[in-house]
């Protein structure tokens, strides 16, 4: 007899990892032995110290809450929610749990067998991989003494996965507003100073701030309460030291190395990294732990649970500090590119999901949210304006203008809370709350046949800009629809190619006579370079014409579409993964500016660059001339190239 609550759990477990990476017959094999929990709000699930439990569980519906004693209190570290695994260090090792699962709300939970589970995760290594992942995220110490470094407790090592950008590789979250007191300060007198503070750790430092010591709450609880010193000894006498130092970029991994290795759970930041400077922060553990809230996982999780504009503006800033902390510690761009696009999609996923509530009426068809642009692109780090639009199905022609006034009313919507979240309006005001780029698909389809079978530079500006988009909510039926469309107009299109070639052309190599940069020449930014205009755009124009040319849709990226043609033309592979590389290069670089100087990035001033950066940028320019070259020639066009 089919058992119809094993399928159902089957079915629920095939959607989330690391259950996707086996085969049905294995995942009907572990439901069978699964067990349903119904959790009532504040049960418990397991208990710190507890002993392992046969299984580990995961969330169907509801939340978990997960919890550490700290400081006298229950701080929670994370919270599960629908398909998060929790509870897993008892399929790592024979321990007791480390913290509390209690649940937040009514909940029900899957509990897996470890007996079965542990077999076919020891075989398949993409589940071994994402479980090391896991476990270290929801746990302080991941792994074992006795088994550091393993994922089970056998002789099979699993090397862990190299993910890239990792949280441990942000700068640690340095605390400015440091206490400090002299040696001489007696115990009685630095507690009192603590406790008015409300702080749990004070630095020792000498005349001049040179640090000598670190008075914890632990120093307290060793000496003073076990009555082995009395209050009114002088701090020299039960302070930590010597001072570990660090400079102000110290990292999140190099700090908890260093408290590892020492045994200690603060570390003071001096202007040089030694104690023979002024101290200038101090970074704790706890801090660290805290710190945990800027980690992807965590903010994805803080978008798609957020309930306000306000609080997506809040963590939009988090990402913005996440970005930095990538770029500083040099995390390959591609890296970095595709974990912010996530999280700005998952952005713009909420606003859209909260605007179509508050209509209170269900969208009158199916439509799909275009992002256009660089967010299109996957390209936009920095917060730039809005590019977007929408296509909805084809209603009956009656009822044209009234699904019409119904997404326009979203769209306002829309477009009005990502400007407060940070995303400035598009100042050509080409945004789906504009009557032009809110249209039926019968009407978009109508529309790029206008401007492929006439194209003027104003058409191929438009198309430029509209062929660079990615579904963001919605059908995307509607959207393969149009892609489909599209490219079956321009098959065999040679004047709209060559139209567009000419397009792309519009701005030559970005050196001059000299191979002196070419500059702004009037205007505000009057002698600055232009970094869109001179060097990102010429790529992202190149490799928009080529792909096209080949009829290829869903790639919108100009890395990917540079990669993918290098694929195509292995003649031309050189060329095109120089382009490749060098689109990633400038991209890197004017994310920098804009973090430093806190603006688009767009426009540099080339005497505040080194001699080191400006022959960084001169060595990109060369496949920038190099891809113009050939478009000159395979699309014939009659603009001359300096």
């Amino acid at each position: 007899m089919k058992n119809s609550i094993a399928h159902r759990i089957a079915d629920f477990l095939k959607d989330f990892p690391p259950f996707t990476f086996l085969n049905a017959e294995e995942l009907l094999a572990i439901s069978e032995e699964s067990e349903v929990l119904y959790i009532d709000k504040g049960n418990i699930v397991f208990h710190e110290d507890e002993k392992g439990h046969s299984q580990f569980y995961i969330v169907h519906k509801g939340a978990i809450q997960l919890q550490k004693f700290k400081n006298n209190q229950y701080e929670t570290l994370d919270t599960c929610d629908e398909g998060d695994i929790f509870g897993l260090r008892p399929l790592f090792a024979e321990e007791n749990y480390i913290m509390n699962a209690i649940a937040e709300e009514e909940s029900i939970v899957y509990g897996i067998p470890i007996n079965i589970f542990k077999p076919l995760s020891e075989s398949n290594k993409k589940v071994g991989h994402f479980l090391i992942q896991s476990f270290a995220t929801n746990t302080r110490n991941p792994y074992a003494r006795e088994d550091k470094g393993k994922l089970f407790s056998g002789n099979d090592i699993i090397e862990p996965i190299n993910s890239g950008p990792l949280f441990e590789l942000q700068p640690a979250p340095v605390i400015r507003k440091i206490v400090t007191t002299s040696p001489e300060t007696t115990i009685r007198s630095a507690a009192q100073l603590m406790s008015k503070r409300k702080i749990g750790s004070v630095i020792v430092t000498t005349e001049d701030d040179l640090p000598v010591g670190i008075l914890t709450d632990e120093d307290f609880r060793d000496t003073i309460a076990t009555g082995q010193i009395s209050i009114d000894t002088k701090v020299e006498k039960i302070m930590s030291y010597p001072v570990i130092c660090y400079p102000k970029n110290v990292t999140i991994a190099q700090a908890q190395i260093t408290m590892m290795k020492h045994n200690i759970n603060h570390i003071c930041i001096t202007e040089d990294g030694t104690p023979n400077t002024r101290v200038i922060g101090i970074l704790s553990e706890h801090d660290i732990m805290v710190s945990r809230g800027n980690s992807p996982s965590v903010l994805m999780k803080a978008i798609q649970r957020s309930r306000s504009t306000k609080e997506l503006k809040k963590i939009r800033n988090k990402i913005n500090l996440l970005l930095s902390g990538y770029i500083e510690n040099n995390i390959p761009l591609t890296h970095i590119s595709k974990l912010i696009f996530e999280l700005n999609d998952a952005t713009i996923k909420r606003v859209i999901s909260r605007c179509v509530v508050k209509l209170l009426q269900e969208p009158p068809v199916k439509f799909a949210w275009l992002s256009m642009g660089s967010q299109g692109r996957k390209e936009q780090l920095l917060q730039t304006d809005q590019d977007n639009a929408i296509i909805f199905a084809d209603p009956p022609n009656d009822k044209l203008e009234e699904t019409r006034q119904y997404f326009l009313q979203l769209a306002t919507k829309v477009n009005k809370r990502l400007m407060i979240v940070g995303y400035e309006y598009c100042p050509a005001d080409m945004m789906a709350k504009t009557p032009r780029w809110c249209l039926s698909l019968s009407e978009w389809k109508a529309q790029v046949s206008k401007w492929i079978k006439e194209p003027g530079p104003d058409e191929i500006l438009l198309s430029n800009i509209f062929f660079d988009y990615d579904i963001t909510y919605g059908d995307v039926y509607l959207s393969n629809q149009l892609s489909d469309y599209i490219l079956s107009l321009i098959e065999g299109n040679r004047k709209f190619l060559t139209v567009m070639g000419a397009n792309a052309l519009r701005n030559p190599s970005p050196l001059g006579f000299f191979r002196q940069f070419l500059v702004e020449q009037d205007g505000e930014k009057k002698d600055f370079f232009d970094i869109k205009k001179r060097g990102l755009q010429p790529l992202t124009e190149a490799a928009r014409l080529l792909i096209l040319s080949y009829k290829i849709k869903n790639i919108s990226n100009t890395v990917e579409r540079f990669e993918r043609l290098a694929q195509i033309e292995p003649k031309n592979k050189e060329l095109f993964e120089g382009c490749a590389y060098a689109s990633k290069a400038l991209l890197k670089f004017r994310t920098k500016q804009g973090l430093q100087n806190r603006d688009s990035g767009r426009f540099i001033d080339l005497s505040k660059l080194s001699k080191e950066d400006r022959m960084k940028l001169k060595r990109t320019f060369k496949s920038i001339k190099a891809v113009q070259e050939l478009i000159k020639i395979r699309f014939e066009t009659s603009v001359v190239l300096q």
